[in-house]
């Protein structure tokens, strides 16, 4: 599978299916120093773009991320809806009306969703959250698509930098968010977010398309 549309596809899917069925483990992971609802708001939001999936637009891989950000806008609750949404949103202006998306491109896009999730969140690295292992995981992504490795490899080299980031902040307070609140006491556990970033990224690599 190369067709940038099919890919965009395939990833989407993917997230969204791991999204719903991580519920229960995202929400155990939040619960530690959060408000523990991190699992229950992504869930239904991704549910909702799984329930719609046949109706989304597709003109471009740019429009059909743009219209998965509507939706995750809507209907992700608590803080987790804008900042996922926005990260969607920025992604897909980023690849709107590319007909052919290299690696660089997809890099692009990633630090285009980072950029709206920085200004969105009001948060930037090192303030545990999903930014933690995004950033570093992008870095990695920018790099083995200038290797010239193919997609899946690239894939994987993304989620594998993703999981090392994420469990590193372990080591981090947290700045942002409900967990925040705990202050100190958040050092110890890793960012809900991260650590969902990760789980889903290592989902996509695990069952990148052979052809």
């Amino acid at each position: 599978m190369t067709d940038p549309l099919d890919l965009t596809d395939y990833v989407v899917r993917t997230v969204s299916e791991g999204a719903v069925e991580n519920e229960k483990y995202f929400g155990e992971l939040d619960a530690v120093v959060g408000d523990g609802d991190f699992g229950f708001s992504l869930a239904r939001g991704f549910e909702f773009v799984l329930a719609e999936w046949d109706t989304i637009d597709r003109a471009d891989a740019g429009t059909f991320l743009s219209r998965v950000a509507v939706m995750i806008t809507g209907h992700i609750g608590g803080t987790s809806g804008p900042i996922w949404g926005t990260g969607f949103l920025r992604a897909g202006a980023r690849l709107k009306g590319l007909d052919a998306v290299t690696g660089q491109d997809v890099a692009d896009a990633l630090r285009a969703a980072v950029e709206g999730i920085k200004k969105r969140g009001q948060a930037d690295l090192g303030d545990k959250t999903l930014l933690d292992a995004l950033v570093p995981a992008i870095d990695a992504l920018e790099k083995s698509a200038a290797a010239g490795d193919a997609a899946a490899e690239s894939a994987r080299v993304f989620a594998t930098a993703a999981r090392e980031a994420a469990d590193a902040t372990s080591s981090l307070e947290a700045k942002r968010g409900r967990a925040s609140y705990s202050g100190e006491r958040s050092i110890g556990s890793p960012d809900a977010g991260a650590v969902g970033l990760a789980v889903l990224a290592e989902r996509v690599a695990d069952h990148w398309p052979s052809s």
